[in-house]
């Protein structure tokens, strides 16, 4: 029997933060990203979203001998769904492809948002200008939603738990596409 393989469309992108093997580029039919709030964290989580007539770029890769296990925990706030169907990509053969998501009825709408931690958009922007380029990132931010969604700036002091240190160019795309999208981005003390 093959591999299963996952679709990664937010730090699974940035090859850094895993060791999975095979990793290639993809696209996900039927999804786009969103920031939501999962009680009881007390940050927002980039998952993926049901979206018919959208797409989004990511990477596939294996998983080794079928062993979800560390997976599921990295991705334990998340539900894996199959996602085969949905995905193409240059690999020969059938593959067996899950995607996660968080489920709709976990995300919340807090009296006050749980932020985006800056130091986890660095990794995500991070891994889809090292896969995709400076498109990629555009793609990656306008195919994204919840970006009412305050951003603290905690590179600094990384909360993020994968964070990676950017290259001061890879630094200035991020901080372009906030201001582009004229995202509210807060002092790490005001969280």
């Amino acid at each position: 029997m093959n591999d299963p393989y996952f679709f990664g469309y937010g730090s699974l992108v940035n090859r850094d933060t895993h060791t999975y093997p095979g990793a290639k580029k993809a696209r996900l039919a039927g999804w786009r990203r969103g920031w939501v709030h999962v009680d009881p964290w007390p940050v927002a989580v980039l998952t993926a979203v049901a979206a018919p007539g959208s797409e989004i770029d990511g990477l596939i890769a294996r998983v080794p001998g079928s062993d979800w296990v560390a997976l599921d925990e990295r991705e334990r706030n998340y539900e894996r769904l199959p996602a085969t169907e949905n995905v193409t990509h240059a690999l020969a053969g059938p593959l067996d492809i899950a995607v996660y998501a968080v489920h709709p009825d976990l995300h919340g709408a807090p009296q006050s948002p749980a932020p985006i931690l800056l130091s986890y958009l660095d990794v995500v922007v991070q891994g889809y200008l090292r896969e995709f380029g400076p498109e990629g990132a555009r793609q990656f931010f306008e195919t994204t939603d919840g970006w009412h969604t305050p951003v603290l700036n905690d590179r600094a002091a990384p909360r993020y738990p994968r964070h990676k240190v950017l290259t001061d160019d890879e630094r200035a795309v991020v901080d372009r596409w906030l201001d582009e999208i004229e995202a509210l981005v807060q002092p790490l003390g005001q969280a």
